[in-house]
């Protein structure tokens, strides 16, 4: 039985452990957390990523497990709406996808459905690869180094591990623009759509429902200056209170929330590099092509990797494997991280005349003529989701 190391318990890893389980595989994810992290901001299932889900029979399980998200409303600092986009009604369309879902509760899902074939390492991080001809030693933090035919790498954009694959350190392409996620309390004024006010100076609030009866809010900023998110908890509260003191709507009641609030910082970008194998191993997911949240395509791109990687390792050799999921996956993450002219700034702006532009747009892609120009609000905001033509790899008989 072929055996496969996975490290990252996320989306990505857990989703190729499903799929190489599915075909016979001895499969083994390491996680460096001690457990499996339920939390987490909404993210989209979209396009292919959504067809993989439909061919793991969990769609069901992610509609059930919905934010309830209803759209997008942008909203000046009163409040008062500028422009509403409803809801996606197909696999790929709207700012706001049509199946919505907290990180941490479809990494549950996923799990869910393989910790019978799947074993789950938490606390644990590899530290050392040492390949030969008949596979890949692996030494652990904790534990005895072991031996497995192929070892993937399904970590985030700054993924530590990788590093043991890739020496090379400049594979991030930092986009200038950090964002602090909170679960704030639900407030009588809340309501199921995604609410989002352009503040100036860079800098933008955000509003989300989740399923859990709180509210996920976020306090995001164009910013050059690197190392933000290596500073404490301390620090980045500092930063952020900073920023965001003059900015009206959502945000006083945000920042005080960041004392006792759950909060993660992190300063966007992407994972760019010429390959993603070498040898026995293999990066996957946001480690290999994150392609940032701007996008609304990582969560997508996770699913559809794993699908693909764990189809061509099935159907051929490591090596003819690996070349042939690069070639299938290449051309549908150049269009994913292909972001809008301008971006993220243009939807950040720094100056009056840049938010009055932006407001001009979003309230003509939001009118009637608008939609009769066949969708202007699903082209400023739906991405290529779609754009594969996703293999069909035959299961072996039940």
């Amino acid at each position: 039985m072929p055996s496969a190391l996975i490290s990252g318990a996320s989306i990505a890893g857990p989703a190729l452990a499903y799929w190489l389980n599915a075909r016979g595989w001895q499969t083994t994810v390491v996680e460096r957390f001690d457990a499996l992290r339920d939390d987490g901001q909404n993210i989209d299932v979209r396009g292919a990523g959504r067809e993989v889900a439909r061919r793991m029979g969990i769609e069901g399980a992610i509609r059930d497990a919905s934010t309830g998200e209803k759209g997008t409303e942008f909203v000046d600092a009163s409040g008062a709406a500028i422009a509403y986009f409803g809801a996606g009604t197909t696999d790929s369309r709207g700012a706001t996808a049509e199946l919505e879902i907290l990180r941490g509760q479809l990494s549950r899902i996923i799990v869910d459905r393989t910790e019978k074939d799947t074993t789950y390492e938490f606390g644990d991080h590899i530290t050392a690869l040492d390949e030969h001809e008949d596979g890949v030693a692996v030494s652990f933090a904790h534990g005895p180094t072991r031996t497995f035919d192929v070892v993937a790498i399904a970590e985030g954009l700054r993924s530590r591990t990788r590093s043991l694959v890739f020496p090379a350190t400049d594979v991030v392409r930092e986009l200038g623009f950090c964002t602090a996620y909170l679960t704030i309390p639900r407030a009588p004024c809340d309501t199921d759509l995604w609410r989002w006010h352009s503040a100036g100076r860079g800098r933008s609030v955000t509003l989300r429902p989740d399923n859990l009866g709180t509210i996920r809010a976020t306090l995001a900023f164009m910013s050059d200056v690197r190392g933000l998110d290596e500073l404490g908890r301390e620090g980045i509260v500092t930063v952020l209170r900073r920023t965001f003191a003059d900015v009206g709507w959502a945000a006083p009641r945000v920042l005080d929330a960041l004392d006792d609030a759950p909060l993660y910082f992190d300063a966007i970008g992407q994972t760019r590099m010429a390959s993603w194998t070498t040898g026995r191993k293999a990066l996957l997911g946001d480690a290999a092509y994150c392609s940032s949240p701007i996008s609304g395509m990582s969560t997508s791109l996770a699913l559809t990797g794993a699908y693909v990687l764990a189809g061509e390792l099935a159907s051929h050799p490591y090596r003819t494997a690996f070349a042939r999921y690069e070639t299938v996956m290449r051309p549908y993450v150049e269009r994913a991280q292909k972001l809008p002219p301008g971006t993220p700034g243009i939807a950040n702006p720094r100056t009056r005349t840049g938010i009055a532009t932006m407001n001009t747009v979003l309230k003509a892609a939001a009118s009637p003529v608008g939609a009769r120009l066949g969708g202007l609000a699903s082209r400023v905001f739906t991405p290529r989701a779609e754009a594969i033509d996703l293999p069909d790899y035959p299961l072996p008989p039940a």
